[in-house]
Protein backbone atom coordinates (compact mmCIF):
# COMPACT_ATOMS: atom_id res chain seq x y z
CA UNK A 1 0.00 0.00 0.00
CA UNK A 2 1.68 3.42 -0.76
CA UNK A 3 0.13 6.22 0.78
CA UNK A 4 0.38 9.27 -1.56
CA UNK A 5 -0.33 13.11 -0.33
CA UNK A 6 -0.52 14.80 -3.68
CA UNK A 7 0.45 13.84 -7.38
CA UNK A 8 0.28 17.21 -9.69
CA UNK A 9 1.74 18.65 -13.20
CA UNK A 10 3.90 21.43 -12.94
CA UNK A 11 7.62 23.01 -13.60
CA UNK A 12 10.04 22.03 -11.54
CA UNK A 13 11.25 24.88 -9.44
CA UNK A 14 14.58 24.28 -7.90
CA UNK A 15 18.13 22.76 -8.87
CA UNK A 16 19.79 21.78 -11.92
CA UNK A 17 16.15 20.53 -13.60
CA UNK A 18 15.00 24.26 -13.27
CA UNK A 19 11.62 24.88 -15.79
CA UNK A 20 11.66 21.59 -16.56
CA UNK A 21 8.12 20.19 -16.80
CA UNK A 22 7.20 17.36 -14.37
CA UNK A 23 5.04 15.36 -12.42
CA UNK A 24 5.31 15.47 -8.86
CA UNK A 25 4.22 12.63 -6.90
CA UNK A 26 4.38 13.53 -3.49
CA UNK A 27 4.35 10.46 -0.41
CA UNK A 28 2.77 11.13 2.80
CA UNK A 29 5.52 10.69 5.72
CA UNK A 30 8.75 11.18 6.50
CA UNK A 31 11.72 9.70 8.95
CA UNK A 32 13.29 13.37 10.03
CA UNK A 33 9.72 15.17 11.28
CA UNK A 34 6.41 13.91 11.95
CA UNK A 35 4.59 16.92 9.86
CA UNK A 36 3.27 18.40 13.26
CA UNK A 37 3.90 21.93 14.76
CA UNK A 38 3.77 20.46 17.65
CA UNK A 39 7.25 18.21 17.13
CA UNK A 40 8.77 20.56 14.86
CA UNK A 41 11.18 21.97 17.73
CA UNK A 42 12.15 18.51 18.38
CA UNK A 43 12.57 17.02 15.45
CA UNK A 44 15.75 16.75 13.40
CA UNK A 45 14.31 18.68 9.79
CA UNK A 46 12.98 21.51 11.67
CA UNK A 47 13.02 24.02 8.92
CA UNK A 48 9.97 21.75 6.19
CA UNK A 49 8.12 23.74 4.53
CA UNK A 50 5.94 21.16 3.72
CA UNK A 51 2.65 19.26 4.19
CA UNK A 52 2.92 15.46 3.77
CA UNK A 53 1.02 14.46 6.05
CA UNK A 54 -1.85 12.35 5.10
CA UNK A 55 -3.17 11.31 1.96
CA UNK A 56 -6.17 14.32 0.96
CA UNK A 57 -3.65 15.98 -1.26
CA UNK A 58 -4.84 16.97 -4.86
CA UNK A 59 -4.47 13.55 -6.45
CA UNK A 60 -3.63 11.41 -3.16
CA UNK A 61 -4.74 8.71 -1.73
CA UNK A 62 -3.96 4.87 -0.99
CA UNK A 63 -2.91 3.04 -3.89
CA UNK A 64 -2.90 -0.66 -3.52
CA UNK A 65 -0.12 -1.48 -6.32
CA UNK A 66 2.64 -0.35 -8.29
CA UNK A 67 0.31 -0.38 -11.28
CA UNK A 68 -2.58 1.56 -9.86
CA UNK A 69 0.00 4.25 -8.80
CA UNK A 70 1.75 4.62 -12.18
CA UNK A 71 -1.26 4.73 -13.71
CA UNK A 72 -2.31 7.83 -11.70
CA UNK A 73 1.29 10.25 -12.39
CA UNK A 74 0.77 8.77 -16.28
CA UNK A 75 -2.70 10.56 -15.93
CA UNK A 76 -1.13 13.48 -15.02
CA UNK A 77 1.01 13.88 -17.69
CA UNK A 78 -0.63 16.25 -20.32
CA UNK A 79 1.21 14.56 -23.43
CA UNK A 80 3.94 14.80 -25.58
CA UNK A 81 7.52 16.03 -24.76
CA UNK A 82 9.78 13.85 -22.02
CA UNK A 83 7.71 12.16 -19.57
CA UNK A 84 9.28 12.64 -16.03
CA UNK A 85 8.66 12.07 -12.75
CA UNK A 86 9.46 13.84 -9.41
CA UNK A 87 9.77 11.46 -6.15
CA UNK A 88 9.19 13.54 -3.30
CA UNK A 89 7.84 13.78 0.23
CA UNK A 90 8.36 13.67 3.11
CA UNK A 91 11.11 11.38 2.73
CA UNK A 92 10.52 8.90 -0.66
CA UNK A 93 12.29 6.19 0.01
CA UNK A 94 10.33 5.53 2.82
CA UNK A 95 8.13 4.08 0.02
CA UNK A 96 9.95 4.21 -2.93
CA UNK A 97 10.45 0.21 -4.69
CA UNK A 98 11.17 -1.77 -7.19
CA UNK A 99 8.05 -2.03 -8.70
CA UNK A 100 6.98 1.24 -9.23
CA UNK A 101 10.12 1.98 -10.48
CA UNK A 102 9.39 -0.65 -13.35
CA UNK A 103 5.88 0.30 -13.62
CA UNK A 104 7.06 4.06 -13.87
CA UNK A 105 9.82 3.32 -16.67
CA UNK A 106 6.92 1.09 -18.46
CA UNK A 107 5.30 4.27 -18.65
CA UNK A 108 8.59 5.52 -20.36
CA UNK A 109 8.91 8.34 -17.32
CA UNK A 110 12.40 9.73 -16.34
CA UNK A 111 12.27 9.42 -12.82
CA UNK A 112 13.60 11.72 -10.55
CA UNK A 113 13.78 11.09 -6.37
CA UNK A 114 14.28 14.31 -4.10
CA UNK A 115 15.50 12.48 -0.57
CA UNK A 116 17.32 13.35 2.26
CA UNK A 117 19.64 10.88 1.87
CA UNK A 118 19.73 8.80 4.63
CA UNK A 119 17.67 5.80 3.61
CA UNK A 120 19.39 3.62 1.07
CA UNK A 121 17.38 3.78 -2.60
CA UNK A 122 16.27 0.92 -4.64
CA UNK A 123 18.40 0.80 -7.86
CA UNK A 124 16.84 2.58 -11.54
CA UNK A 125 16.43 5.95 -10.04
CA UNK A 126 17.46 7.66 -13.06
CA UNK A 127 17.90 11.32 -11.31
CA UNK A 128 18.94 11.60 -7.24
CA UNK A 129 18.99 14.97 -5.89
CA UNK A 130 20.18 14.75 -1.96
CA UNK A 131 19.21 17.29 0.54
CA UNK A 132 21.31 16.91 3.44
CA UNK A 133 20.08 17.46 6.89
CA UNK A 134 21.97 18.45 9.63
CA UNK A 135 22.54 15.92 12.37
CA UNK A 136 22.07 12.77 9.70
CA UNK A 137 24.53 10.73 8.67
CA UNK A 138 24.47 10.39 4.64
CA UNK A 139 23.38 7.29 3.04
CA UNK A 140 23.40 8.30 -0.29
CA UNK A 141 26.59 9.52 -1.23
CA UNK A 142 26.41 9.89 -4.63
CA UNK A 143 23.98 11.39 -7.47
CA UNK A 144 23.21 13.55 -9.91
CA UNK A 145 23.10 16.84 -7.36
CA UNK A 146 23.37 17.80 -3.80
CA UNK A 147 21.09 20.07 -3.08
CA UNK A 148 21.91 22.18 1.06
CA UNK A 149 19.87 24.09 2.33
CA UNK A 150 21.77 27.33 3.82
CA UNK A 151 22.88 28.01 6.25
CA UNK A 152 22.24 25.08 8.56
CA UNK A 153 24.06 25.05 11.90
CA UNK A 154 26.15 21.67 11.77
CA UNK A 155 26.04 21.51 8.02
CA UNK A 156 29.05 23.76 6.06
CA UNK A 157 29.14 23.24 2.79
CA UNK A 158 32.69 21.97 2.94
CA UNK A 159 31.67 18.91 5.05
CA UNK A 160 30.06 17.33 1.40
CA UNK A 161 32.45 18.46 -0.92
CA UNK A 162 34.04 15.18 -1.26
CA UNK A 163 30.83 13.19 -2.02
CA UNK A 164 30.55 12.03 -5.76
CA UNK A 165 27.80 14.32 -7.07
CA UNK A 166 27.69 15.72 -10.42
CA UNK A 167 26.26 19.28 -9.08
CA UNK A 168 26.79 20.99 -5.62
CA UNK A 169 23.68 23.53 -5.04
CA UNK A 170 23.22 26.20 -1.97
CA UNK A 171 19.22 26.73 -1.51
CA UNK A 172 18.98 29.77 0.44
CA UNK A 173 17.20 28.87 4.13
CA UNK A 174 13.49 30.05 3.58
CA UNK A 175 11.65 31.87 6.02
CA UNK A 176 11.80 35.55 7.58
CA UNK A 177 15.54 36.06 7.07
CA UNK A 178 15.29 34.78 3.50
CA UNK A 179 17.02 38.05 1.82
CA UNK A 180 19.52 37.70 4.83
CA UNK A 181 20.41 33.97 3.74
CA UNK A 182 19.96 34.14 -0.28
CA UNK A 183 23.18 37.05 0.58
CA UNK A 184 24.83 34.76 2.35
CA UNK A 185 24.51 32.20 0.05
CA UNK A 186 25.19 34.15 -3.39
CA UNK A 187 28.42 35.23 -1.63
CA UNK A 188 29.10 31.11 -0.46
CA UNK A 189 28.92 30.30 -3.84
CA UNK A 190 31.35 33.26 -5.11
CA UNK A 191 33.87 32.36 -2.57
CA UNK A 192 33.63 29.33 -3.90
CA UNK A 193 32.88 27.93 -7.71
CA UNK A 194 32.12 24.48 -6.48
CA UNK A 195 29.03 25.40 -5.74
CA UNK A 196 26.17 27.12 -7.94
CA UNK A 197 22.88 28.94 -6.21
CA UNK A 198 19.60 27.50 -6.37
CA UNK A 199 16.38 29.45 -5.86
CA UNK A 200 13.26 28.37 -5.33
CA UNK A 201 11.54 29.72 -8.43
CA UNK A 202 8.27 28.52 -8.29
CA UNK A 203 7.57 30.03 -5.32
CA UNK A 204 8.66 33.43 -6.83
CA UNK A 205 6.31 32.34 -9.64
CA UNK A 206 3.79 31.54 -7.73
CA UNK A 207 3.30 27.79 -8.98
CA UNK A 208 3.13 24.13 -6.85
Amino acid sequence: MYQVKEIYFTLQGEGAQTGRAAVFLRFAGCNLWSGLERDRAGAVCRFCDTDFIGTDGPGGGKFRSAEALAEAVARAWPGGGSPYVVITGGEPALQLDAPLIEALHVRVFEIGIETNGTLALPAGVDWVCVSPKAGTELTVREGDELKLVYPQAGAPPSAFESFAFDNFFLQPLDGPARDTNTRAALDYCRAHPKWRLSLQTHKLLGIP
